[in-house]
């Protein structure tokens, strides 16, 4: 009885917080059957508990009612003897259940039936620990679909082996362990960013490597992820702050070449000088034009022996060109053949889609708002706002796919919501922004004096130095007097009483002893 009333107390309050819409009740409607099983799901989602259907009943091959319980429904009893058993069991014979059926000439789906109470606690929050609340994301979806797609190529080059029986064949061995000089040909056309196979992982391990070993314990592991986290943020504001104030000077004096030097990092824009460079070894000539849409043969002079041709096409309408090398498909920058045929158009600029943000200098990186102990505090709640935001858009966006006019539904909304947000930042920006000089003050305050160290040898400004030449000075002036004293004997008195205060003088600064830290002398 005393289980039976903390069972009792557990299972109410998750009722409480579930919203009365998603509460099955007698007497509600639905157009389908999957509308009513989706229903009870939702409805066990939010509560807490996974469902199953019990039992279906046919008529003709027609479903005509349907019994969906708890999946806690029911106990099985095992063969086993309860001493050796070692397996959990899930079934507690759970009451919780809803009873539909087909209502007459209307083809609709009603409840009929319905128990809430559960024989077992459930908890909102652990309700997608259960198989049947378990999903993938879009985004991870298409993630796993991808890679699926790259771990295929093994995959087909084993089948073929098999089917032709070629295992043994020494020379597609050896082709084989080959592949990574000719397979990148057959890929050019898929976007890599100048990334190998493996080139992530390595540089990876490289990165980490500075900072943990493989005896590092789980603690130090926390800690110097952090820290690296903090090395590579400081990194990049660095490289930030050098793009900002130094620029890299141009090759040629391509107008082109100067856009990408204005968009691009310095990092990025050496890779693209590159091809301007080697723009000075090809040779562009025209084979067919017609309506705007021109094809050219671009030669290079690779070495004295090797001079390699390239079909290059121009879209002078749509400002678009296309090599034959595939280099910007495949990287994402110009390639040298292209740059010589927009140079022989006489392109002064070429279309933004040849600019890609990823390597734009104003670039937004989604991974500054990974949170980590280096940060402002005052990035913390737009970290969260931005959490936030994604798992709803994510939702969203899964809902919009499932065809072409919900899709345009929620552009259409975007670009709506884009505008409205455009024009309240600009309206705020003009209020409150800041002029230059506000600006350089506030840094300003935010900087702190360097660490004070104590320097080798004898200090510049020492103690008794100000003492040292007031005594040089006074044993000048007497030296003067003197002579002084010997040539104007009517002036004897004068000079006597000079030189009494003078010595007066001296003696003070004789017996002046500094206090120890003192630095003022004082007469």
């Amino acid at each position: 009885m005393g289980v039976f009333t903390v069972l009792t107390r557990c299972i109410v309050q998750p009722l409480s917080v579930v919203d009365d819409e998603l509460v099955p009740k007698v007497g509600k409607t639905f157009t389908t059957l999957e509308d009513a099983e989706k229903f009870y799901r939702n409805y066990a989602k939010a509560a807490g508990f996974s469902t199953r259907v019990r039992c279906t009943n046919r008529k003709e091959n027609e479903i005509k009612n349907q019994l969906i319980t708890c999946s806690r429904e029911g106990k099985w009893k095992s063969k086993i003897s309860p001493t050796e058993k070692t397996n959990p069991t899930a079934g507690l014979n759970c009451p919780a259940r809803i009873y539909i059926h087909t209502l007459k000439d209307v083809g609709a789906w009603i409840i009929s039936k319905v128990v809430l109470d559960h024989s077992h606690p459930y908890c909102p929050s652990k309700a997608e620990m259960l198989k049947q609340h378990r999903e993938l994301s879009m985004s991870i979806h298409r993630t796993i679909e991808n890679n699926e797609e790259a771990d295929s190529f093994d995959r087909n080059w084993n089948d073929f082996l098999l089917n032709f029986g070629l295992a043994d064949n020494k020379w597609l061995s050896d082709l084989y362990e080959d592949r990574h000089i000719w397979v990148p040909i057959y890929l050019d056309h898929h976007f890599w960013a100048g990334m190998r196979s493996t080139q992530r992982s390595e540089s990876m391990h490289s990165f980490f490597n500075k900072y943990i070993t493989r005896n590092s314990s789980l603690i130090q592991f926390v800690k110097q992820y952090d820290n690296c986290l903090g090395s590579r943020e400081q990194a990049e504001r660095e490289s930030d702050a050098a793009n900002f104030h130094t620029v890299i000077p141009c090759a040629t004096k391509s107008s082109i070449e100067a856009q990408f030097q204005d968009a691009y990092t310095h990092a990025k824009f050496r890779e693209v000088q590159a091809q301007f460079r080697g723009k000075a070894n090809c040779i562009t000539r025209l084979k067919n034009s017609a309506l705007g849409y021109s094809i050219y043969e671009v030669g290079e002079q690779v070495s004295s022996s090797i001079f390699n041709k390239f079909a290059v096409t121009y879209d002078s309408v749509a400002a678009e060109v296309k090599c034959q090398c595939l280099l910007f498909e495949s990287r994402g920058i110009l390639c040298r053949h292209a740059l010589s045929v927009l140079s022989f158009e006489q392109v002064s600029q070429v279309s933004p889609r040849y600019i890609l943000e990823r390597w734009s200098k104003k670039v937004k990186r989604r991974h500054t708002h990974i949170k980590s102990s280096h940060d402002e505090p005052i990035m913390e709640p737009r970290s969260k706002r931005f959490e936030q935001l994604v798992f709803r858009s994510q939702n969203i966006c899964k809902f919009a796919s499932e065809s072409e006019e919900l899709t345009a539904i929620l552009h259409r909304a975007y670009d709506n919501v884009m505008a409205e947000m455009e024009a309240l930042k600009a309206k705020r920006k003009g209020t409150y922004s800041l002029s230059h000089e506000d600006a350089n003050l506030e840094s300003v305050n935010e900087l702190q004096s360097p660490p004070r160290i104590r320097t080798r040898g004898r200090p510049k400004n020492r103690l008794g130095s100000k003492l040292e030449k007031q005594i040089a000075n006074a044993t000048k002036k007497k030296k003067t007097k003197v002579l002084s004293e010997i040539n104007l004997f009517d002036a004897a008195s004068a000079a006597h009483s000079n030189s009494s205060q003078y010595q007066g003088h001296v003696m003070n600064y004789q017996f002046r002893v500094p206090a120890a830290g003192d630095n003022s002398l004082g007469v």
